[in-house]
């Protein structure tokens, strides 16, 4: 049993990674899932470079493996090995599933063949690990990891705002009186949050207005529903008069426009907020 969870098993994962790799290196791949493609845009380097961190990952396993099978000494080393790996790759795994719309399948195919050593190899151990994998997608559960996939999908207008600022309600009672039609993207949304502060803006509502190949950004509530009263009038004939039961803008907007501070609406979303130049998102 020893030589087949300490010997074949890994000999067998080495080469299920080296054959993978050899596919990249020839532009080919053993998954074409999107969770595989998305699984590269993690990594800080080229993705080729974890394929040669699995093989000697595995190769020391390997290697060590082999050698505790006439010196006992070198089990130790052998196991140290293994439940190293099988935490990176837990790590790795982890992150993908809650980061990524699904996960990469070569990826579970490797977490699965280290699982499987770690439980030939001593049964025990591998249960005692058990609370320790856990606890690691415990913890990346936790995080508020941004999800890998695109916020602005099609045209039209994109608002991120936040239920309880009193300035984003302003901006979504306009679009509502006037049947502007917008997608919300809300930023306890932890993808909106990093977007709003990819694009340098600390303060909601934000909107973001795509059409063609155009994409422009505008945020607070005067400078939102400013664009477009100024389009409205725009688009009105010097003849004709503005709408009496159309509301005025200054009429949603009320004496303070802008935004207001996040951490004072968070704290209490029944009440006010901080007057500021914006909503803070940090």
């Amino acid at each position: 049993m020893k030589f087949i969870s300490r010997v074949l098993l890994p000999l067998a994962l080495l080469g299920y990674i080296g054959y993978e790799t050899w596919l990249k290196l020839h532009h080919l791949s053993l998954c074409s899932a999107t969770g595989c493609k998305l699984a590269g845009e993690l990594l800080r380097f080229p993705s080729i470079y974890l394929n040669y961190m699995g093989m000697a990952a595995v190769g020391a396993i390997l290697l060590f493996g082999l050698l505790s099978l006439f010196r006992p000494t070198f089990e130790k080393l052998y196991f140290i090995a293994l439940y190293a790996a099988v935490a990176f790759e837990s790590i790795m795994i982890g992150y993908q599933l809650f980061a990524n719309p699904e996960p990469c399948f070569f990826c579970l195919g490797v977490y699965g063949g280290l699982l499987l050593i770690a439980l030939a190899s001593r049964p025990a151990w591998f249960l005692y690990s058990l609370p320790l994998i856990f606890a690691i997608f415990f913890a990346l559960g936790d995080l508020a990891i941004p999800r890998n996939a695109p916020l602005i999908t099609e045209e039209g207008h994109y608002l991120i705002a936040s239920e309880h600022c009193p300035h984003c309600k302003n901006v979504k009672s306009y679009f509502d009186q006037h049947g502007i039609l917008y997608t919300r993207l809300p930023v306890s949304a932890p993808s909106v949050r990093h977007l709003a502060k990819a694009l340098g803006i600390d303060e909601i509502p934000i909107l973001i207005e795509r059409k063609g190949n155009l994409t422009t950004i505008r945020y607070g509530d005067r400078a939102i529903i400013g664009h477009f009263e100024k389009k409205s009038r725009e688009a009105q004939s010097p003849a004709q008069a503005p709408t009496e039961a159309a509301p005025k803008a200054e009429d949603l907007l009320g004496e303070n426009g802008g935004g207001c501070n996040l951490d004072t609406v968070t704290e209490n979303p029944n009440g006010g907020c901080e007057e500021s130049p914006g909503i803070r998102l940090r």
